[in-house]
């Protein structure tokens, strides 16, 4: 594995339907060049997926079922914006979550990180968590993941295909590997199995009470 030569994924990757974005990007690297110098890197191992026509999504309301047209209103607008996007809010006042923008640029779309294995870096990320005691204590979960690798409302809407905070290609996941589940924390679309997530992987966040993995 080499961490010295890493090439952003380019706004073409994310300018696809969000379920294809989200499942290819399982295996790919989260990679962060901190001001301090200190370059981490994180394996996705779980994502979730959320589109314009999901009642989940942050922006479907500002979509006219009649028309299409997308109205300019408030901090989801965002989700429309140019794929390769971030999209970053404040979770419940407490967390931030790091999702990136998908489809092409006026369609709604969006794939949220909920959980990266580390593999650089990790001196800091556990000085970011110095509670975690179990791997998915310290980057599984949305929220821990950017508290560990320092991701806030600062990258809100900056581009993650370049330096400081971009992903980058990494090691492939075979289909037989991935499962999917609904996804965590909602209470509208829960229907839909957009979660997608590494079977077995130890920093997969718990999932839904009960839940059971559908291969892929």
């Amino acid at each position: 594995m080499d961490l010295n030569n890493l090439v952003p994924l380019p706004a073409s990757f994310f300018d696809r339907p969000t379920l294809e974005v989200a499942r290819d990007l399982l295996g790919r690297w989260l990679v962060h060049e901190h001001p301090s110098g200190v370059r981490l890197v994180g394996r996705i191992v779980e994502t979730e997926a959320y589109r314009q026509d999901d009642p989940a999504f942050h922006g479907w309301r500002l979509v006219d079922p009649a028309t299409g047209r997308v109205r300019p209103e408030g901090r989801a607008y965002d989700l429309f914006a140019p794929p390769g996007t971030a999209y970053v809010y404040l979770n419940y006042g407490m967390y931030w979550l790091l999702n990136v923008v998908t489809e092409p640029e006026g369609v709604g779309g969006a794939v949220l990180i909920r959980a990266v294995e580390p593999v650089a870096g990790l001196d800091f990320l556990k000085a970011r968590r110095p509670k975690a005691r179990r791997p998915h204590e310290l980057t599984g979960g949305p929220g821990r993941l950017t508290v560990a690798f320092d991701i806030d409302g600062r990258y809100h809407r900056k581009p993650l295909t370049a330096p400081p905070l971009y992903f980058a290609a990494g090691e492939p996941v075979s289909d037989a590997e991935v499962a999917t589940s609904p996804r965590i924390g909602l209470s509208r679309g829960t229907d839909r199995l957009w979660r997608f997530f590494v079977r077995a992987n130890p920093y997969v966040s718990p999932g839904p009470r009960g839940e059971r993995g559908r291969e892929r």
